[in-house]
């Protein structure tokens, strides 16, 4: 099996040093340096597509675009990259977001890939009128998926559920294909949902033996639903020619981190509901000593950055390893990121993309249809 990788769509902003946000933290004033334009976002959506990236995640969030009325701009200027578009069930009715994505389907010829948020800030999502407690959150999240997929499968569907109501509910068209749901989230009550709705589980960027005890957390749980779940990660990536590069790359943007902007982003995450979220603050406890906690995996996003907050650090030929480690672990997709997100695609596609192409992990998805060679047999001037 082709191990699948996508990109992230910034659109919170750009920058050659880290862009804070998320979870309830703003973006830091590095967004600022390349605004999230559709333009921008374009530029590295086609870069993203020519290097063999399946899709691209777009966050949601009051920290930055929304990620529905980007993406269906940005599709106009590619052709094949599908969009991991983010959303969160509670801000929108049930039959209005599987029209929404039935749509967005037609559109764009079947591009649309859907990454469930739920919530973990109940401030943040007070803000936008949304006054449940986490719990009820996953669980609106499980009857909201239940109407979807009862009307993406035609169905007219009536359910008087907790949370929600609907009757007589159908949608005139079908999407076609239906969407492909991701999900992450470390609770129990998150672990149930995923069991039963979603098709790809995603998790953060942990080391390997964290990432395998909640692979086999979920395939358990996923079994006793009689179903099977793919499984996919979230990191960052700085990839180089060499190790010491890579490394000194690192060491860049750690030196950009003012220890003001730190201790703000660190009290913003103490107070996060998230169980990820603190997963990811005990990777570095808010210190910058000692941030690489397993070979080439590095915590140091994490100080200034909520959400997924490591990186993969080191040669081409070490990411490349690392990643067919998690592989064997039972990860399938990657969802992978780095700053700046233009030419830190280009560093992933040129020189990791063809190392796995070698070991026969990949290929490239769209080959088939352009004809075209390898990624590594295409010069740069010419993409």
């Amino acid at each position: 099996m082709s191990l699948t990788f996508h990109w992230f769509l910034p659109t919170n902003g750009d920058s050659r040093h880290i862009v804070g946000g998320g979870h309830g933290t703003p973006a830091t004033a590095s967004g600022r340096d390349r605004p999230p334009t559709v333009a921008y976002l374009s530029q590295i959506a086609r870069a993203a597509e020519d290097l063999g990236f399946v899709g691209a995640l777009t966050p949601t969030g009051a920290w930055c675009e929304d990620a529905w009325l980007t993406t269906a701009m940005v599709s106009q200027n590619t052709e094949r990259l599908k969009f991991l578009v983010a959303f969160r069930p509670g801000f929108v009715s049930p039959t209005l977001a599987a029209q929404m994505a039935s749509t967005f389907q037609r559109q764009t010829g079947g591009r649309l890939l859907l990454n469930v948020v739920t919530g973990g800030e109940s401030h943040e999502q007070r803000a936008y009128g949304d006054f449940l407690d986490k719990d009820d959150r996953y669980r609106r999240t499980g009857e909201f998926l239940e109407i979807v997929r009862g009307l993406w499968e035609g169905k007219a569907v009536d359910l008087a559920g907790e949370h929600l109501r609907v009757e007589d509910a159908r949608l005139a068209r079908v999407p076609d294909p239906v969407p492909e749901v991701y999900f992450g989230g470390s609770s129990p009550i998150a672990g149930e949902i995923a069991a039963r709705h979603v098709d790809v589980y995603l998790t953060w960027g942990e080391p390997p033996a964290a990432v395998a005890e909640k692979i086999a957390w979920i395939r358990a749980l996923a079994e006793k639903e009689g179903r099977s779940i793919r499984f996919g990660i979230r990191l960052h990536v700085i990839t180089r020619d060499t190790a010491e590069q890579a490394w000194a790359e690192a060491g860049r943007l750690l030196d950009g981190f003012d220890a003001e902007t730190v201790r703000a982003v660190q009290d913003g995450l103490a107070r996060s509901e998230s169980e990820g979220q603190q997963r990811m603050v005990a990777l570095h406890g808010g210190s910058r000593d000692d941030l690489e906690i397993y070979p080439n995996l590095w915590a140091g996003v994490g100080l200034v950055r909520g959400g997924a907050g490591t990186a993969l650090v080191g040669s081409h030929d070490e990411v490349a390893e690392r990643i067919a480690e998690y592989h064997r672990l039972g990860i399938d997709e990657f969802v992978l990121s780095g700053y700046p997100h233009l030419e830190e695609a280009y560093w992933f596609g040129e020189g990791v993309l063809p190392r796995l192409e070698a070991k026969g992990l990949w290929s490239h998805p769209f080959r088939g249809a352009t004809g075209g060679p390898s990624v590594s047999q295409i010069p740069f001037a010419q993409r």
